[in-house]
């Protein structure tokens, strides 16, 4: 605001504004915001109170017109509410002047031992705009027990009775406006902000309450400013300025100032077209002086926080029409009009009427000026709080319809009980104090929206004290393009991705969720988890549904499976069936049984196969194992009998040691015995460390849950395959050390055994996934290798042996005749006999004796 002379005024006396009645009410009220000549230390005081503040000019004449209007209504009959005000300038020190001023009696103010001795001539304060001058006032009002009601006097700390005792307001506390200005941060997700505050009090406990509520509510200040309202206030505004411009990432600025400091502020920021999301406290939000500013449309956008603001009946019209009445003082409103309608000074400043020279007398004259140039609307709670005094008067006196019985000469202590319960209703709410002399009534956030070359106000939400709850209304805010403004330190983390937090709360990286998390929304603080049955990939903003994975019947590989093992069935029992009319054959008939058996165990170990495919369950699970284990065990253990057999007619050339071994050839009993070894190893494994069903994620197939049979702890299932193992390889060694037509199959059907799990065992133990196909591959290779080792050989035997017989049957000359051909048959079946017998002597060791070999030669013969 402009400072020349025109706009200065010097105060000849502290209290120029003054009206009698029954029960006076003081007021304050910074009509002037600057001190000149302010020196300290120095005496005599010089200073004097300058430039005009028009919306405490305004509030306070809001304030006069309700007392005026209580007065006219007969709201309290017979008692007339007269005033006293006084300007404080927005001066601490001239605050407390303003009360001892008021409060003197016959010139001087008591000091008394006790408030309830002292009748103030005054009854209640209403006090001023500002914080800076209410708390000192409120200090010395609380040693009297006189009541000072603030219409916008925030700071938190004035809620502490023990310290102002009788100060009370019609406004909540800064805690909440604190809260709501964080929430507000919040909701448009704002958490890289400047901050702008006053040195007075008000700045320094708005900055301590909003600090931890930022914090809470996620948000981080890049830089703290503090302005002085005092000394050297242009050029800190311009240091401020420069700090603004320098922290371009700082698009979001919260200025707890006063109306001229965001004035010069503004100033500073037009000039270089600096544009910013500008966030007001309730002291500027709704000052339309600012809102008039030239170039004010090129600052950005301009949001604020204000008490809950209403018309004010009458005010308009009183404004407009103002007159000084009989018996009043007012010399304010004389000031304003000298301002306003005089051209004498030939001074040229903005608040001088077009028409001021056609004026005859200033004090007479008026217009509508008032109204544009101050928000109407933020009188509103001098209404209120002139009401609550007079709710509370009429309580204490005992008012009724016809008059007010009570003594107008009350202490005023007596008022201060009684405004602590006033509760009343005005213009539709209900208003009353609580514990800690606040209301509760809330907050409006404004926005200033473009309205040609100005700005005006205009409520785009709420936020409610009682709940703590903030509401806007998204509807009523036109941002650019539709998208909301960012204000942070780091880039917002898109879906996909979570915040890997820096030093600074607010500052980050953002970094690629890990499989089997998602975010879906932006800047996410962590990933989420998916549910069960659903995974992701690294980087994912959603969860898809697993895809189980097992052997299913229709997958190549099972079909595959599934015809070997229809094929070795088929094997087996066509095996099974041609061994059995053959069995006579001396071929088979030794190890006839012995060759049933092996064959029952290789089909329990090929149904054993079929179990591995499909969706397995805690039952396949065992079965498939225990069928092999056991089946295959079975006929490693009959060709362990045989074998064993087999080794010990080697050994028994000696008749004397023949005798001893024929008890230990016992292949049933082997067999039995044998089996039943991994019988017990499959109880203890199934109970001790028992097989189950579990998912594992596929390390090939992204999305995919292997569905597969787990084995325990593997020591059950290793030691099955040990068992079986050093079957195999007993039977190896007793059939290698003796080496024969017979013996060989057992080697090279060991070897294939061994050697097939010797191969799948490395992939088997790594590859968690693979294990049912390698297990199948290894049974099939085994099972298949005694199928031809042991079995093919003897059919291709058997049919060479059918063929022969066929040839020698059906030869068409016999030059023997038929009663030779007998003999020729049954000299071809001797031959046959001895060199199967041959063949038995040729397995023995080497040690045996060339006699023994040439007798059993020539008894074949």
């Amino acid at each position: 605001m402009d400072t020349d002379s025109g706009m200065e005024h010097i105060t000849d006396s502290l209290c120029k504004v003054s009206a009698p009645g029954d029960i006076n009410i003081a007021i304050l009220g910074s009509v002037h915001f600057g001190i000149k000549n302010a020196q300290p230390w120095i005496l005599p005081d010089l200073s004097a109170c300058m430039m005009f503040d028009f919306i405490t000019f305004v509030q306070t004449l809001a304030a006069i017109h309700t007392i005026e209007t209580i007065n006219d209504s007969g709201f309290l009959p017979g008692i007339k509410l007269g005033y006293q005000m006084c300007d404080p300038c927005s001066y601490a020190a001239k605050s407390l002047l303003c009360v001892t001023h008021m409060l003197n009696v016959n010139g001087s103010l008591p000091i008394i031992s006790d408030f309830s001795s002292f009748n103030s001539p005054v009854k209640v304060f209403l006090g001023d705009r500002y914080t800076e001058t209410s708390i000192p006032a409120a200090k010395l009002l609380g040693l009297y027990r006189i009541p000072q009601i603030g219409c916008s006097a925030s700071a938190a700390a004035l809620s502490d009775k023990f310290r102002y005792t009788s100060f009370f307001r019609v406004i909540p506390s800064n805690i909440y406006q604190t809260q709501a200005l964080a929430k507000l941060l919040r909701h448009f997700k704002w958490n890289w902000i400047g901050m702008v505050t006053l040195d007075d009090e008000y700045g320094k406990g708005f900055y301590e309450n909003f600090l931890p509520q930022a914090e809470e509510q996620g948000a981080c200040l890049a830089f703290h400013e503090v302005v002085s309202h005092y000394q050297n206030v242009e050029e800190r505004i311009k240091e401020v300025a420069d700090r603004i411009r320098a922290n371009s990432s700082v698009k979001a600025v919260l200025l707890i100032l006063r109306v001229q400091q965001v004035e010069m502020l503004f100033q500073e920021m037009i000039k270089t077209n600096t544009s910013r999301i500008w966030i007001g406290s309730n002291t500027w939000s709704v000052a339309s002086q600012i809102m008039n500013m030239k170039g004010i449309n090129e600052l950005g956008d301009i949001l604020g926080i204000s008490l809950i603001i209403g018309e004010v009946p009458g005010l308009a019209d009183y404004l407009q029409n103002l007159t000084i009445g009989p018996g009043v003082r007012n010399d304010f409103i004389r000031e304003y009009k000298q301002m306003r309608f005089n051209c004498s000074s030939g001074q040229q400043s903005e608040y001088v009427s077009p028409s001021a020279c056609n004026v005859t007398d200033p004090q007479e004259a008026n217009d509508d000026y008032l109204l544009h140039a101050v928000e109407l609307r933020s009188a509103y709670n001098q209404r209120v709080a002139v009401y609550a005094i007079a709710h509370a008067i009429k309580e204490l006196l005992q008012c009724n319809d016809t008059c007010c019985p009570g003594d107008t000469d009350f202490m005023p202590y007596k008022l201060l009980d009684v405004l602590r319960e006033v509760n009343f209703t005005l213009d539709n709410h209900t208003y009353y104090f609580n514990e800690n002399g606040d209301f509760e009534t809330g907050y409006d956030i404004m926005m200033w929206k473009k309205n040609g070359d100005v700005r005006m106000s205009e409520v785009v939400g709420k936020f409610f004290v009682k709940n703590r709850e903030l509401e806007i209304y998204e509807q009523n805010i036109p941002w650019a393009n539709d998208k909301v403004p960012l204000s942070r330190c780091s880039d917002p983390c898109p879906p996909g991705m979570e915040k890997k937090m820096a030093n600074n709360s607010c500052c980050y990286s953002c970094s690629y969720c890990s499989e089997g998390y998602y975010s879906n929304e932006m800047d996410q603080p962590n990933c989420k988890k998916c549910s069960e049955g659903y995974s992701s990939l690294p980087g994912s903003s959603e969860c898809q549904k697993l895809d189980i994975w097992c052997l299913k019947w229709s997958s190549c590989y099972s079909i595959v499976v599934l015809v070997g093992a229809s094929i070795g069935f088929a094997l087996l029992l066509f095996s099974l069936i041609l061994f059995t009319r053959h069995r006579t054959n001396p071929i088979l008939q030794e190890f006839f049984a012995i060759s049933c058996l092996m064959k029952l165990g290789l089909m329990v170990s090929f149904g054993s196969v079929i179990l591995f495919l499909g969706s397995p369950n805690i039952h396949l699970c065992r079965a498939q194992q225990t069928m092999y284990g056991l089946g295959f065990t079975l006929c490693v253990s009959c060709i362990l009998g045989k074998t064993t057999h087999i080794f010990l007619e080697a050994k028994s050339s000696n008749p004397a040691k023949q005798h001893k071994l024929k008890k230990l050839d016992k292949p049933f009993a082997l067999v039995i015995v044998l089996t039943s070894g991994q019988v017990l190893i499959c109880i203890f494994w199934l109970i001790f460390d028992p097989l189950n069903v579990e998912e594992t994620p596929s390390k090939t197939h992204p999305l995919t849950v292997n569905h597969v049979c787990k084995q325990g702890s593997m020591h059950g299932f290793g030691a099955m395959h040990m068992y079986i193992a050093l079957l195999a390889l007993v039977c190896f060694v007793l059939a290698f050390k003796g080496r024969d037509d017979e013996t060989e199959p057992i080697v090279f059907s060991m070897l294939i055994h061994l050697f097939s799990w010797l191969c799948f065992i490395p992939i088997f133990i790594t590859q968690d996934e693979a294990r049912p196909i390698v297990q199948i591959s290894a049974i099939m290779v085994s099972n298949y290798g005694v199928i031809f080792c042991h079995f093919a050989p003897k059919w291709y035997k058997i049919f060479s042996e059918m063929a022969d017989n066929s040839e020698v049957a059906n030869h068409p000359e016999d030059p023997l005749g038929d009663a030779d051909s007998g003999v020729i048959t049954e000299a071809v079946s001797i031959d046959r006999m001895s060199q199967s017998q041959f063949s038995l002597a040729e397995s023995e060791s080497s040690d045996w004796d060339i006699n023994s070999l040439s007798l059993s030669e020539s008894h074949c013969c």
